[in-house]
């Protein structure tokens, strides 16, 4: 009897020790005290930015606007236009953005606009909240005024077979918005081949390009050469300046950027992925 009373006592203890190293739906705290950390799974995640509401009024973000939190506590991203970096600290379901720091390439006033915003939002204390599973992940920030950060988890993008949609052109350190009426017209598509193949924003074009490294070596374009209004054409000029020789280039997540030997360049993205 008394064998049979240890081998119980032994057996609850291991259950105990079992359940208080158990994850569950949370990390182990990692500090020794056994506690289940109940913080939602936001780090390690690539979060595409939707949009923002502030005040009432809701406004889809730029391209490429993403946030991204690793598990050392430190957020980085893009606002839109510029890059940032900020310490985080989670805890539960509060996010705790500390002050962070900014590149400084001159944008457009919209987007200026759209990351002052964002900055300001994206601070201090937020409630978060995450639904769906996988791939279907939507996390919602909320400030205490009640402004909120809507995202979206999206996992990266090849370079090869994705239709990457040209979503602004930079001259040196300045970013610009493509020409008024010409947006979500350009796009271009590399072949696994060693081809390439899109749309100007007016004629579309094929012909090689070739990747090794950090570069793209684009021969020879052939497109059609049909007319179209003067901001279709002046993007496509621009274009073709750009997708000439050897260019750099270099993909974070799901956003290129292409830069010419000159200097002028572009930036493209991949389309939303689906669940």
């Amino acid at each position: 009897m008394h064998k049979q009373r240890m081998a119980v006592s032994v057996l609850a203890l291991l259950t105990l020790a079992a359940c208080g190293t158990e994850s569950g739906s949370g990390a182990g705290s990692g500090d020794g005290s056994g506690t289940v950390r109940t913080d939602l799974p936001v780090t390690g995640v690539h979060w595409s930015v939707s949009s923002l509401t502030v005040g009432g009024k809701k406004t889809a973000a730029p391209a490429g606007a993403h946030v991204e939190i690793d598990s050392q506590g430190r957020a980085s991203g893009n606002l839109g236009c510029n890059r940032f970096t900020a310490d985080v600290r989670i805890d539960g379901d509060t996010v705790t953005v500390g002050p962070g720091t900014t590149t400084e390439m001159g944008c457009e006033e919209d987007l200026q606009q759209f990351e002052k915003a964002m900055g300001r939002t994206f601070s201090g204390k937020l409630k978060a909240a995450v639904t769906g599973r996988s791939a279907d992940r939507a996390l919602t920030l909320t400030t205490a005024e009640g402004d909120s950060i809507a995202l979206t988890a999206q996992p990266p993008a090849p370079l090869t077979g994705t239709a990457w949609k040209v979503t602004g052109l930079v001259s040196g350190s300045t970013a610009t918005s493509l020409p008024a009426g010409t947006e979500g017209r350009a796009h271009l598509t590399f072949g696994k081949d060693g081809s390439v193949e899109g749309s100007l924003g007016c004629n579309s074009f094929h012909g090689r390009a070739k990747v090794a490294g950090s570069s793209i070596t684009f021969g020879p374009l052939a497109s059609t050469r049909k007319m179209c209004p003067g901001p279709e054409m002046e993007l496509e000029r621009t274009l073709l300046g750009v997708l000439k020789g050897r260019t750099t280039y270099t993909i974070e997540h799901r956003s290129l950027s292409l830069t010419a030997q000159n200097g002028k360049g572009l930036g493209a993205s991949a389309p939303a992925a689906k669940g």
